[in-house]
């Protein structure tokens, strides 16, 4: 007799090894929010801008997770829309930790075949940075171990927004018929579109919420919050957000039922 299915509770104090992770479907798309660089600097007296700097060493050990781990599509949301409303000082230290990333990473990201897309409204960014961005997605365009995209001056609403304008245009040119506009059509105008949704959303420092962030995307997304500071992040907490989503059950929408649970 079938009956509904009682979701197993991860061991949450258990070390994940990435042997038991490999064991069980992966996530093919992982987006993270990184919050927490502030806080992290400032529990130790530092500038923020000294959380921003550790908070991109923790990124570079979550990208090479991600590639290790097969994941083929990460997303991370560095710079919002409303990141603006900061200190310039703290946006000006942000731009050139940018710069300096991609300076510093590029060449170690394209050996590790990671190919680097950057979405959301770049020109508002420094031209230096500006010029950095498209070299790295030129240069990277053929890789396929890890497709990176890094959500820069990105706000999920405006992306939608950004959208619509597009198809209306192409509604108007004659080129799309508006009976023809659908999930699947309306998507593929996102900056995102042409890859997976997320499967899983971390986002760190204890906040719980999206904050404008892959709003249309995320429909069906599963979610892992933790209190864990972005600096703080390391691999054990991606291995653990892994675990937990791999068993989950993922209904949308429908049931699952299994014989003898």
């Amino acid at each position: 007799m079938l009956r509904l299915f009682r979701q197993r509770q991860p061991e949450k104090s258990k070390a994940i090894t990435p042997t038991e992770l490999t064991q069980y479907p992966m996530p093919r798309h992982v987006a993270i929010i990184m919050d927490g660089n502030g806080r992290w600097a400032k529990k130790r007296g530092l500038p923020r801008a000294a959380g921003h700097r550790s908070g991109a060493e923790a990124l570079r050990g979550v990208v090479k997770a991600c590639g290790d781990l097969g994941i083929p599509y990460l997303t991370v949301y560095a710079f919002s829309t409303e990141n603006w409303k900061r200190p310039q000082e703290e946006i000006d230290a942000l731009m050139g930790l940018l710069i300096e990333y991609i300076e510093k990473e590029l060449d170690v990201l394209n050996k590790n075949e990671v190919r680097i897309k950057a979405i959301g409204n770049l020109n508002q960014l420094p031209e230096k940075a500006v010029k950095l961005i498209e070299n790295a997605e030129r240069k990277t365009a053929a890789n396929k171990r890890l497709y990176l995209q890094i959500a820069l001056n990105y706000g999920g609403r405006k992306d939608i927004i950004r959208a619509v304008q597009q198809l209306a245009a192409d509604v108007l040119a004659g080129k799309v018929r508006s009976e023809q506009i659908e999930e699947q059509l309306f998507a593929s105008y996102l900056s995102t579109g042409g890859i997976p949704e997320p499967d899983l959303i971390i986002r760190t420092a204890g906040e719980k919420r999206l904050s404008n962030f892959l709003l249309w995307e995320c429909a069906y997304s599963e979610f892992w919050f933790h209190e864990v500071l972005w600096p703080d992040f390391h691999k054990e907490h991606l291995f653990q957000a892994i675990y937990d989503f791999q068993h989950r059950q993922r209904r949308f929408g429908g049931l699952v039922n299994e014989e003898n649970k």
